[in-house]
């Protein structure tokens, strides 16, 4: 009666967990949704708000013909294309985790919606805040009027940093549980794979937007290597940083692949020489914090804070 207790506390504890997981890649799809709708919103209206002259224009110019108001846009749709792209990758691994015909497939499609599924929760919910923000910016004052609906997006996508395991909690599991996987192996793989992609931008054209994912991934397997080795302490302080800088080249690696299957010209193209160019290198911003260790954290006693 005692094992059978026990293993149906096993099971219940493993069901929950499962469940857990599906809940977490659920809201890192919240984010990207509710940045998705910012996105719509924030390009209609610049579509029909006439404020100031656009560079090289003689009367009144449409919003979105300004360069900082492109920016800004672009910035939302390539963030938005990544996210979309990482977690239809992770539905695809976590189908192929229960129903791929050879048992050893299924254990390594199985370790990698593991390794992913921390990221997509951080990663797209922390973007999905910043982006409703950016949609905010682009309606300026406006975005403060409570008719355009532009703050109801920042408002709906804040929550989902928080709940089914706030980001922290996300990233400590990455960095404890995830990244230890076969000595750091199975991680140091999957980087690899992603760096490959930067190979079929070259062979589909776009060699000069390959370099970028090649260093950030690099950048990447530098600082998981190093967390692999460190103490738990020093592996903590630097997990929200590293999941970040996981998110940011794992989403290079996404619009590189699609790039290289898109059609030359295409809007597909475009967006992503924009990610790998002007997003990605934003990724080594989070190496140092990432293999900084708990020292700094700590330089101040809790009643300096």
């Amino acid at each position: 009666a005692v094992g059978f207790l026990l293993g149906g506390e096993h099971r219940g504890m493993r069901n929950m967990f499962t469940m857990m997981n599906a809940a977490r890649i659920s809201v890192g799809l919240e984010g990207m949704a509710v940045a998705e709708r910012a996105y719509q919103q924030a390009v209609d209206y610049a579509r029909a708000r006439k404020q100031g002259k656009a560079p090289g224009a003689r009367e009144e110019s449409l919003i979105v013909e300004h360069p900082d108001v492109r920016r800004m846009l672009l910035t939302m749709r390539a963030n938005i294309e990544a996210m979309r792209a990482l977690l239809y990758r992770t539905a695809m691994h976590q189908d192929l985790a229960e129903h791929a015909e050879d048992e050893e497939d299924r254990l390594r499609h199985g370790h990698t919606v593991a390794l992913l599924t921390p990221v997509v929760k951080t990663w797209c919910t922390d973007l999905g805040v910043s982006l409703a923000s950016i949609g905010l910016q682009v309606h300026g004052g406006m975005g403060f009027v409570e008719e355009t609906g532009a703050a109801q997006h920042y408002r709906d996508a804040r929550i989902a940093p928080i709940y089914e395991g706030t980001n922290g909690i996300q990233a400590m599991d990455l960095v404890m549980r995830k990244l230890p996987v076969d000595g750091g192996g199975f991680a140091r793989s999957y980087i690899k794979a992603m760096r490959g992609a930067a190979d079929r931008l070259r062979a589909a054209g776009m060699a000069e937007s390959a370099p970028p994912l090649e260093r950030a991934a690099d950048g990447l397997a530098e600082a998981a290597a190093w967390l692999t080795e460190a103490e738990p302490a020093d592996r903590l302080a630097g997990a929200a940083p590293f999941c970040t800088m996981f998110g940011i080249v794992a989403g290079g690696a996404m619009m590189a692949e699609a790039a290289a299957a898109a059609p030359d010209r295409s809007a597909k193209r475009a967006t992503a020489r924009f990610y790998l160019e002007q997003i990605l290198p934003g990724a080594s911003a989070h190496h140092p914090a990432a293999v900084a260790g708990a020292a700094p954290l700590f330089a101040l006693s809790p009643a300096e804070l």
